[in-house]
Parts: C-alpha cells; structure tokens; sequence
C-alpha cells in the first residue's frame, strides 16, 4: 500500500488526509505545532494516524509521496531533505485535481482573490448550477473532492498554493493583478513573486481560458515574454465605466478595484454560459466579504471599518482611495518587505491620523513621521480602537487597514479583524 504522509495538521491538510485514505493510502499526518481540537476529533473519527509538536523524521522519509501545507517554504530542511531522498512533494491542491473531472475556475492576485472567488461562486449559485467553493477560501479543495460531488469548483488560489502544483490546470484561470506581497517568501525579489502567480496558467491549453489585467505592468511585462496557451480576456481596470450591460446602482460592489474584480468574474460568468438576467441578479444579491471595507459601525458621528483583510500596501492603496472622509488609519502587524512610498500622496490627502498596531513599527514611523501626522502606538486592538475614537471627531472615518500580516498580535486577519470589530461594539456613545 502506497504511503502518504501529509505535513501540517490545518483545513488542507486534514482535507488531503480525508481524500488520501479514501483513495486507499496508508495516511500518516504530522504538525510540528497543536493541531486545532476540530481537527484532531476529525482525524480520529476517520481513523489518520496522526503527530503534534514534532515530526517523527523517519517515518516522514518512509513515505511515498509527502503533501505540504501551503504555510511550509521549499527552502525548510525538510522539505529540501525528502526531495534529495526523491520523494514527490506537492500540496494539497494538486493532489486533489488529479481525483476529479469537474470544470475549475481558480482565481489568483496580489489583491482581490476572495472577492472575486466569492462573487464567481454565488454567480454561478444564482444560476442552480453544482459548484463548490475551496482552495484558500472556505473547506479545502480536497476535502470536497473526498465528500462531495461538484460539477464544477471555484478556487482561490495562493502563490504559495501555486508553487506546489505540477500538473493541476484549470480550465478558467483568472489573474487580477501582481504588487508586492510576501516577498520575504521569494528571495525579495519581485520576479521570483510575479513568475509564481503565473503558475495558474502553467498547464492550460488552448480551449482553457485566461482572464488578466491588462493594464498591470507586472502582467504585461511577463506576458510580453512569455508564451500562454490558452485562450486571452483583457480586462482594463476602467472597464466597469464602459459597461452599460448591467445596473450597478443596485450592486453593493464598491470602489474601482472592486468593479474591476466584478468585470473579472462578470466574464467568467459568461464563459461558463450564464446569460445577462441571471448575472444582474446575482449581482444585485451578492453580499460584501468581511474584513474587506466591511462597515462595522457609526458612533457618534465617526464610521468605523473594518479592511483586516488588506495585508500588502496595494491593498490599502485601493483602501484610502476609497475614503471620501478625513481618516484615523490603522496600520501595521508582522513587515513583508513592504515599500510604502505609494501611499504617501493619499496619506497627506486623507489621513489626519495613523494608529501603528504591531509589535515593530519602525518602518511605518521611518516612512510617515515627517509629514506631520499625529502617529501613535498601540499593542492590542482594543488600545488602537480607544485611541483612534479619541483622535477622531463627527464626520470622520477610523479604518483599519493594516499592510502587514497579522502573526505578531493576532491568530490571523479574521481574528485582527474580530477583535477590532469587538472593541469597536464595545464603545459606548455618549449620552
């Protein structure tokens, strides 16, 4: 019996090992940190053997194929250890594409990915057809493929989901934008970052489809070199401007990057086949993402959002350039190698106040401190909604859009954006 061992005890991992012992593998899990209550109970109830807080080396190199969990780097010595042994690694979602035949749409960017994974899901939704949602969104791809039976499946897609993939090839691939993000991951170089997002289009074919930014320079640089087989939709960033087809006054899609995204799925959605009624529809009923520009409350006058979600500098460009009032940005949390000179012109334009949440804010203090903004430092998200409602007045806005991952203070961005949303319900309005 051919051995798996899968390497991370999270929703991926737990999904592969599902699917690798309904494939009839000999299936072994190992985290090196605590796997989480729900998991192990999983686990158990499906029979995986499984290790935390340690990986039994040996028994890891007896396998005949590893899957890695996305969070784990090639360079660690393990990883670089089972492929000098000439051991197959992959990650999860390659090992699911190879036990289904159903259409995939995957979804892949700097900026924008659940957005528009959600927005294609609940068009497709709108529509009756049997598709699922997964990948970095929701229940893991491969847990699906073990448990349920889609026609056809919307994934988000990380780059680090994409470096592990060999032959998985989806038959939409759409690529919103490349800015920098998780540099610290590839080197810090930028080419190494742009070439790993265009792994989505690594295996298409000419009946495949690719929809693209056409006016993101990254893109077209690497376009302009590089040869994609599948068959080519531009989209400009401005095309929702041009597009008379739907009524967007209904829609609770807002701000440009977002009616971008929404031209994105808008043509997938065309691809597969649904017709003009049934996008507007779905359009019309979609709901916003939280932790994306998600409006939490107004108290006194001041509106508080929650943008948890934004973990790169572009993803608060597109933040700040959707504020229409004077704005206590909340910023910081674990550094990516971030650059935050493009922010600067809308910071003077529109910040009154900047709020660092983080454990090192040296970077955003070297990047703002001379341009005369009140700039203070808090350690909790409870600290940084206190002082930002101290520094705003009636009319203004408190957004929370942090450029940084969240692992120093936070579980993750949800839990960021939970605990802001907490502090934020916990303010009493003056009587």
């Amino acid at each position: 019996m051919k051995k798996i061992c899968i390497l991370g005890g999270g929703e991926s991992g737990v999904g592969a090992a599902i699917l690798a012992q309904e494939k009839g593998f000999e299936v072994f899990l190992s985290d090196k940190g605590t796997i989480k209550d729900n998991y192990k109970e999983e686990l158990e109830k499906h029979q995986i053997e499984y290790e935390e807080g340690q990986h039994d080396i040996e028994r890891i190199l007896s396998a005949d194929e590893v899957i890695k969990s996305p969070g784990i780097p090639d360079k660690v010595s393990l990883i670089q250890k089972l492929r000098n042994n000439g051991i197959s690694v992959i990650g999860e979602i390659e090992f699911a594409h190879r036990y289904t035949d159903a259409k995939i749409i995957a979804i892949t960017g700097s900026n924008g990915k659940t957005t528009t994974t959600s927005l294609i899901y609940h068009l497709l939704k709108t529509a009756n057809l049997n598709v699922g949602l997964g990948g970095n969104i929701g229940f893991s791809f491969a847990r699906q493929v073990a448990q349920e039976d889609f026609d056809l499946y919307v994934l988000e897609v990380s780059s680090f989901q994409l470096d592990s993939i060999q032959n998985f090839k989806p038959d939409i691939a759409i690529l919103l934008n490349i800015t920098p993000d998780h540099l610290d991951r590839y080197d810090y170089k930028m080419e190494n970052y742009i070439a790993s997002k265009f792994r989505i289009t690594k295996n298409q074919e000419k009946e495949d489809s690719f929809i693209y930014n056409q006016e993101d320079d990254n893109i077209k640089k690497f376009l302009s070199e590089k040869d994609i087989n599948a068959k080519h939709y531009k989209i400009e960033t401005t095309q929702y401007i041009k597009d008379h087809s739907f009524n967007w006054e209904k829609c609770s899609i807002k701000g440009k990057h977002n009616r971008f995204n929404a031209e994105c799925a808008i043509q997938a959605a065309k691809i597969i086949g649904l017709d003009k009624d049934v996008i507007q529809k779905g359009l019309e009923t979609f709901e916003s993402i939280p932790h994306r520009l998600e409006k939490v409350a107004e108290i006194e006058g001041i509106e508080y959002i929650n943008d948890s979600k934004a973990t790169n500098v572009d993803a608060v460009f597109y933040a700040l350039d959707a504020m229409t009032k004077n704005t206590i940005w909340i910023v910081g949390g674990t550094d990516k190698g971030n650059d935050y000179s493009p922010l600067i012109p809308l910071v003077q334009e529109k910040v009154k106040a900047i709020v660092c949440l983080g454990l090192d804010n040296h970077k955003i203090l070297e990047a703002f401190d001379h341009f005369n903004i009140k700039i203070i430092e808090t350690k909790s998200a409870a600290a940084a909604v206190t002082q930002s409602s101290k520094l705003a007045e009636s009319g203004d806005v408190v957004l929370l859009s942090p450029a940084c991952a969240s692992f120093d203070l936070f579980k993750n961005y949800i839990d960021r954006g939970n605990q802001f949303k907490k502090a934020v319900n916990s303010i009493k309005p003056i009587i």
